[in-house]
């Protein structure tokens, strides 16, 4: 399957970028805050390093956190899970 990419991507592709460091390492620090710890599956922004809950989860922190921060690309935080979903395409990158 072939990569696909989108222009928030850009900088993300670079060899100077790196991955920014999760600040949970095992659940969405917006749910946490709240004083909650129920959620689907887990989102890592790729502009920040925020990690947040799915649309999938009650409060959709993931999504909301993109739009809020502008930062629109985020990938899976799932063990075994590689894939990035750019919101502002609303596409799989």
């Amino acid at each position: 399957m072939a990569h696909m990419t989108c222009a928030h991507t850009v900088t993300f592709d670079e060899r100077s970028w790196s991955e920014p460091a999760p600040d949970s390492a095992d659940g969405c620090t917006d749910c946490r805050a709240l004083g909650e710890d129920v959620w689907a599956h887990l989102r890592l922004c790729l502009s920040c390093g925020h990690v947040a809950c799915c649309d999938s989860s009650p409060h959709r922190h993931a999504t909301a956190h993109a739009t809020a921060q502008d930062h629109p690309v985020v990938r899976s935080f799932e063990p075994g899970e590689t894939w990035r979903w750019c919101y502002a395409d609303e596409r799989i990158v």
